[in-house]
């Protein structure tokens, strides 16, 4: 399945006929679910919050957001998503929203077998974008063997070629196909940000306050996404 033209055609679909009326979306298996969200800047800055109370108003989620400004997957990178998911207690879904932290200060992509069973839970691999993701998801089922674990992309930024270029040598695609491969591995439904967000460098003034972070009308943008994705995510 193209899953890129599926979650566009979902959110067109919502969108143009009102299906984001609340009591439309109360068939989606995750109506009413309890959800936390860990990340960096990108998913707590004020205007994260137009996207993240579009979740709660159309899907009627419970959110609390454990992410933290800098904050990459790499044990090296700020307060981590490895350091956020170890205080985390149960919920229903887990949201992994990957920043461009990692990406933009240089930190290591790694291999999807990072810290897997492959090579015996290394440890030295954690300071790998993909080794902290694979900690995360590890870390996840050992909390709630019956989590529901939803992985939200980078998106593109502006600050140089390879954060928005897919086809720029060592860019952030890569990065962000590694996050995809790695919830391949494991199964975890994933939604391509970087790919489906579009933001390009033609209309990223209307949508970005710098070249990193959305504002209001991005995150109102992404949050049309998210919430397709959310509803409707198999």
């Amino acid at each position: 399945m193209n899953y890129s033209k599926y979650y566009l055609s979902i959110a067109f679909i919502l969108i143009s006929t009102g299906l984001f009326a609340q009591q439309e979306l109360k068939a989606s298996y995750n109506y009413g679910k309890s959800v936390a969200v860990f990340g960096g800047s990108v998913s707590v800055i004020p205007a994260s919050d137009i996207a993240k109370n579009m979740w709660k108003e159309k899907l009627g989620m419970r959110v609390t957001n454990f992410g933290v400004g800098g904050a990459g997957f790499s044990s090296l990178q700020g307060k981590s998503l490895q350091q956020q998911v170890d205080e985390a207690g149960v919920f229903d879904i887990y949201i992994l929203w990957a920043s461009t932290n990692d990406y933009t200060n240089k930190r290591k992509v790694g291999s999807y077998t990072d810290f897997t069973e492959f090579d015996d839970f290394d440890e030295q691999k954690l300071v790998t974008q993909a080794g902290g993701i694979n900690y995360c998801i590890k870390k996840i089922y050992e909390i709630n063997p019956n989590a529901q674990i939803y992985f939200f992309t980078s998106s593109k930024a502006f600050n140089d070629r390879g954060a928005y270029d897919p086809f720029t040598e060592n860019g952030m695609a890569e990065h962000v196909n590694m996050q995809k491969k790695i919830c391949q591995f494991h199964g975890i439904p994933y939604l391509d940000q970087f790919t489906l967000g579009g933001y390009n460098i033609y209309n990223k003034d209307l949508y970005y306050t710098d070249p990193i972070h959305m504002n209001e009308d991005g995150y109102k943008k992404i949050g049309e996404l998210q919430v397709a994705f959310l509803a409707f995510p198999n």
